[in-house]
């Protein structure tokens, strides 16, 4: 039996294909799947742990964790573990516990405090009572070059060193000792650009009342702000002539509802209470995309206030521009596989040294290589490699797509410009953002392409 399991309840088995179909199970499971309104061989009826598994499957990762089931006029207590595999997810659940419902309730603290939280930060996470990661914003990965799934189930101590108050304590112990909230904990993450962030959370407490981990917020610090003073009462910078107020603002009255829409379309899409009408399925889909267009435009507006200020400057850190690439083509290579496109990035023993602010270039490629995603016909490859060219290193991201007319080639990096308005893809804002983060950095984007023949990107920073 695994340890992650608890010992002192039965196991019942069973297993989901990669579709999500109840293949295999064992009576306890098939009876509670057809109370549930599943049929034998269909889609698994039981909302939590068919949510359980497609998580698993996504992640790639085993995943155990408590559940509670509605069966009938009484909920279940389950204890679930999840593993995949390549002919879908074994599944072993313990616990079996029979007790009252539970009255739906109202949101929780937890819920209401994290949209205070989600408000004003860069990215959100979740832990388990033992802080280890079970949910991370894309660009929480991004900002230390790693995949989301890299991270699950991995301490925030991973990601974070923290930093002890004035008192000499970390307040986040203390929160988890006491299990309350916490909003004060400064940090610093261990790879990438060593940014410094506030980390603030809210306890998640489960259906049965028990401490279950953190939902939490990381807030970049300005640099401005010292380090042995990062308190409310260190007082703030005078304004600037051209103040990011409006693009916070923007940031913060758009991403919580454009969050709670992304999310709430795609669990209806999901279809964790049953089969939808394909229509109503394609309407949850088209909203979520919408949403994710929307909120990408977001991101790129902030951007752009923030990189077009006068005194906007990048840090000029020593990295390995062919590592930050590869780290780039691992992000997206679940988009690529989406797409039917294979990605041949620069190999492991490969290095080319240069002189850039890590987070930045990593943006910088992953525009180029989504852009190379976007326009390649399925069954495509886009290749990425490296090369030094006099005092310069260059990556250069080629794709096998409808290339780009010579006329439209300038214009392509100007702010809201794309060569077909009409065809689905990007906000217009990258190229231009990308570009101008490449020439504040002492390097340049080009563009060398054809119709019919691909387009070519070379990113170049000074060599280190």
């Amino acid at each position: 039996m695994s340890a992650q399991l608890r010992p002192d309840t039965l196991l019942v088995h069973g297993r989901v294909d990669l579709e999500g179909r109840l293949v295999e199970a064992e009576p306890a499971l098939a009876s509670l799947h057809e109370r549930a309104g599943g049929r034998e061989g269909g889609m698994l009826a039981i909302p939590q742990i068919a949510s359980l598994a497609r998580l698993s499957r996504r992640l790639g990762i085993v995943i155990s964790r408590a559940v509670i089931a509605a069966d009938g006029p009484s909920d279940l207590d389950l204890w679930v573990r999840a593993e995949p595999s390549e002919t879908g997810v074994a599944l072993a659940i313990g616990g079996w516990t029979e007790r009252p419902a539970r009255r739906p309730a109202e949101a929780s603290e937890a819920e209401r405090e994290s949209d205070f939280l989600r408000a004003s930060a860069d990215w959100m996470w979740e832990t388990d009572e033992a802080l280890r990661f079970t949910a991370l914003s894309p660009a929480a990965a991004a900002a230390v070059g790693k995949l989301p799934a890299e991270l699950i189930g991995k301490q925030l101590t991973r990601l974070f060193r923290f930093q002890e108050g004035e008192d000499g304590a970390l307040p986040i112990l203390t929160a988890l000792a006491e299990q309350r909230r916490f909003d004060d904990q400064f940090a610093e993450l261990r790879s990438g650009s060593k940014g410094r962030y506030r980390l603030g959370g809210v306890p998640l407490i489960d259906g049965a009342g028990r401490f279950a981990g953190f939902r939490g917020a990381a807030a970049s610090l300005p640099r401005w702000l010292p380090e042995a003073a990062a308190n409310d009462a260190a007082p703030p910078p005078p304004p600037l002539k051209d103040s990011p107020a409006f693009g916070e603002r923007l940031d913060k009255a758009l991403r919580v509802p454009l969050d709670h829409i992304i999310a709430n379309a795609e669990t209806i899409g999901a279809q964790p209470d049953g089969p939808l009408r394909r229509d109503y399925a394609g309407y949850a889909h088209d909203i979520a995309t919408a949403g994710r267009h929307l909120l990408a435009l977001v991101d790129d507006l902030v951007d752009l206030q923030a990189i077009e200020r006068p005194e906007f400057a990048p840090e000029a850190e020593a990295i390995d521009l062919a590592d930050v690439a590869r780290r780039a083509a691992g992000l997206l290579a679940v988009r690529a596989a989406d797409r039917g496109v294979r990605i041949d990035r620069p190999g492991d023993d490969e290095t080319l040294p240069a002189t850039g602010e890590f987070r930045r270039v990593l943006q910088i490629l992953m525009n180029l290589i989504t852009n190379a995603i976007r326009y390649s016909p399925e069954g495509a490859q886009v290749w990425i490699r490296t090369e030094r060219e006099d005092d310069l290193a260059c990556v250069i991201v080629a794709d096998q797509g409808k290339g780009i007319a010579p006329e439209d080639q300038a214009r392509i990096f100007d702010k809201f410009e794309r060569i077909d308005p009409t065809e689905a893809g990007g906000t217009g804002l990258g190229l231009y953002i990308a570009r101008r983060l490449a020439r504040v950095m002492g390097g340049d984007i080009a563009v060398d392409s054809a119709p019919g023949q691909g387009a070519r990107f070379t990113l170049t920073l000074p060599l280190s």
